[in-house]
């Protein structure tokens, strides 16, 4: 095995990642594809990247944020391709990441419902609670109850038919899925660090004043929250990785 995790004499695996804004970067979920020995190959739709056909070259799949609605092809030109990539996702049973966005559209792909959150937007640090399964989940098993995460989203979904429900919040029920062995959603932000946190900030400032945040708040609040959140979601991401490493090997091998 090499240093960076990779199984020598074995090609490297490429995981596609889907950027729909500058600010939604994938931070951390490179870092630990990276680290996991994986090339990420990121494509920045904004920029005008194109995106494949198909998963058949790719071993994981994530999908970011941004402020699109899940529902709608307005400024969202990439919107039914990436939602036919989720579901070729799924049938393959390629290791797939929705975040927030990205969560949406996988609940969509997968058979859900996606629509305005009628408890107005969910915007800067706020507590989740996991459910039961997720104490037996691949990526979130043995996580705290209750984490303190970053939210930024006006939008929520109904789960996918034969989802496992494993997060929820006071304000929207459905915070986290998985859908079939491996493929998640999360409505909420693991990757974040001080970078990521200042770039939201910076470009979405009006949105949170309109959401009724104090972005100062959410900055002052930020070193602490950015600690307790750290090692769990290093937990999470880097398991998500080493399933994007070994999933040629395990020949779609079913997950607990």
């Amino acid at each position: 095995m090499s240093m960076n995790g990779a199984i020598e004499d074995e090609p490297l695996r490429s995981c596609l990642v889907v950027q729909h804004l500058e600010p939604e970067a994938p931070y951390a979920i490179g870092d630990a594809l990276t680290f996991a020995g994986v090339a990420v190959d990121v494509r920045r739709v904004f920029a005008g990247a194109p995106l494949p056909p198909d998963l058949a070259d790719f071993a994981g799949l994530v999908i970011m944020g941004g402020p699109m609605s899940a529902q709608s092809d307005d400024g969202f030109p990439t919107r039914r391709a990436e939602i036919g990539l989720l579901t070729d996702a799924l049938t393959r049973g390629v290791p797939t990441l929705g975040v927030c966005l990205g969560a949406q559209l996988l609940a969509l792909a997968a058979g859900g419902m996606v629509y305005p959150g009628v408890a107005g937007p969910q915007v800067g640090w706020g507590p989740v609670e996991l459910t039961e399964l997720a104490a037996e989940d691949p990526l979130l098993a043995e996580l705290p109850r209750q984490l303190t995460v970053f939210h930024w989203h006006w939008d929520t979904f109904d789960l996918p038919p034969d989802a496992v429900y494993l997060a929820t919040s006071s304000r929207y029920r459905n915070q986290a899925f998985r859908s079939g062995p491996r493929a998640w959603g999360l409505q909420f932000h693991l990757e974040i660090d001080e970078q990521a946190v200042a770039a939201f900030l910076d470009e979405f400032r009006a949105e949170a004043v309109e959401a009724g945040t104090n972005p100062e708040s959410i900055g002052k609040a930020n070193p602490a929250m950015l600690r307790a959140l750290a090692p769990h979601g290093a937990a999470v991401l880097s398991r998500f990785a080493e399933l994007v490493a070994t999933h040629d090997r395990e020949q779609l091998a079913e997950l607990p």
